[in-house]
């Protein structure tokens, strides 16, 4: 339904705030704390406020509001976010004068008694109601705003001042629908023996507000959160969402903060609402890695006791890279939680290999992504024997092949887990225990070939 509103403003007690400056701390978590400094010039007495351009997501429990110099008390807060449209409207003016004209220029004047989906019922001044049909109305005026209607999210505050004076208001709150995400882009020479990173990073916001000239930062790390906060949705609707990517220079400050890692962007920028803006973050080469294979074969996760003819074996080997995130071998700085997509160079072309996650990883640790399955070797476990020793007593014999087809030799881990209380009886070949129920052989087979492990366990439970 498509009709025309138009209304005469009225002056009323509320005033506006300039915005003076403005910061973002965007959070991975779906939030950000916003801080907002505005110019407001203040009555003696009572005073009514308006704070807009508010987003829409606003947690309003986590206002904070500091009046640097006057003397303020804030005596009310409340969040307006019933916005406009014509059926709002209407209901503000239920017994009060408006005009309608229709698609065949007919106009009609008085007051406004009920209104649905389908009519308006007005009484004119001389008594005469009329039900006129909304399919036919052209143009709806009012006489004024209601002082308390809102065209965009708004707080407003009724405050008490000892004394007149313009003040710069300094306010912070939390909102949802912020987030960012780190996102890395590896390429692996030819070798697969050294590697290139180029950080990004992907802010997003969804808040329902847009902010210009910005001061930026973003907090990595997993900050406790009591509960989730209340979700609003988007009152005026989601735009097509925009993607802008920033200069390659990295161009961000990092910094210890509590416990967690903070950056911040060494200048301004605009977050427009529904926009994603990705930064570069760091870029780094020739960092040493390592390709490694490992098999997991065992598709169970837990004991078998005389159920060991029935599990199955998984058949693929998986690939994945390994490097030190260390100062010596051009890094040395933390990696925020996201998606590393890994490709790799060919003679004329650099082609995508595989992707993989990682969590917040510090300085001086390792880093190992999982690129994919390898295409030439192929591995089978079988459990060979399965003997009762006692009533909570089981002895397995288990056998474990890998065939590389390669023209090169490769070197595989094999994983396996254990369970109970349990002991290795014999084994073809040395192993590493990685935890409790977890054991690691490590296997080499030449180019063209195949090897195979032996081992049997004894588990007690």
């Amino acid at each position: 339904m498509k009709m025309f509103i138009s209304f005469i403003l009225i002056s009323t007690s509320l005033f506006a705030l300039d915005r003076k400056e403005v910061s973002l701390t965007v959070y991975n978590q779906n939030f950000a704390v916003i801080k907002d400094v505005r110019t407001a010039d203040i009555k003696k007495g009572l005073n009514k406020i308006d704070f807009d351009e508010t987003p829409t997501s606003i947690i309003s429990e986590s206002v904070r509001v500091k009046f640097p110099k006057a003397d303020v008390n804030i005596l009310e807060q409340n969040f307006e976010y019933d916005l406009i449209n014509s059926d709002k409207m209407l209901s503000k003016f239920i017994d009060n004068q408006i005009k309608v004209i229709t698609k065949d220029n007919n106009m009609y004047s008085g007051s406004l008694l009920s209104f649905d989906a389908s009519y308006i019922l007005i009484k004119a001044d001389d008594g005469k109601v009329n039900m006129l049909s909304r399919e036919n109305i052209k143009t709806l005026e009012f006489v004024k705003m209601p002082s308390d209607f809102k065209t965009k999210p708004t707080l407003v505050w009724l405050l008490n001042s000892a004394k007149s004076s313009k003040e710069d208001i300094e306010v912070s709150y939390m909102a949802n629908n912020f987030s960012w995400q780190a996102d890395y882009v590896v390429t692996l020479d030819s070798k697969d023996k050294n590697l290139d990173i180029n950080a990004w990073v992907s802010i997003t916001n969804n808040s329902g507000a847009s902010y210009e000239n910005a001061k930026l930062k973003l907090m990595a790390g997993d900050v406790n959160i009591v509960s989730a906060p209340p979700m609003y949705a988007s009152l005026a609707g989601r735009a097509n969402k925009s993607l802008l990517m920033e200069d390659s220079a990295a161009q961000f400050e990092e910094k210890n903060f509590f416990e967690y890692h903070i950056y911040n962007l060494s200048r301004k920028a605009d977050l427009k609402n529904n926009q994603t803006k990705q930064i570069s973050l760091f870029n780094a080469s020739s960092i040493k890695a390592e390709k490694v294979y490992s098999y997991d074969g065992a598709l169970y996760k837990w004991y078998f006791y005389d159920n060991w003819r029935n599990q199955g074996s998984n058949k693929k080997v998986d690939v994945s890279i390994k490097f030190k995130n260390s100062k010596d071998n051009n890094l040395g700085m933390p990696f925020p939680k996201g998606k590393i997509r890994i490709y790799k160079k060919d003679e004329n072309s650099v082609e995508f290999v595989g992707e993989d996650e990682i969590d917040h990883t510090p300085k001086d640790e390792y880093i190992e992504l999982t690129v994919g399955q390898a295409f030439d070797i192929s591995a089978s476990r079988k459990i060979m024997n399965h003997q009762v020793v006692a009533t909570n007593i089981y002895r397995d014999s288990y056998e474990i092949k890998i065939k590389n087809h390669k023209d090169e030799p490769v070197k595989v881990i094999i994983k396996e887990r254990q369970w109970g209380d349990w002991k290795i009886i014999e084994t073809t070949h040395e192993y590493v225990k990685k935890d409790k129920n977890t054991l690691e052989f490590v296997i080499n087979v030449e180019k063209n070939s195949s090897a195979t492990l032996k081992y049997s366990a004894e588990y007690k439970f």
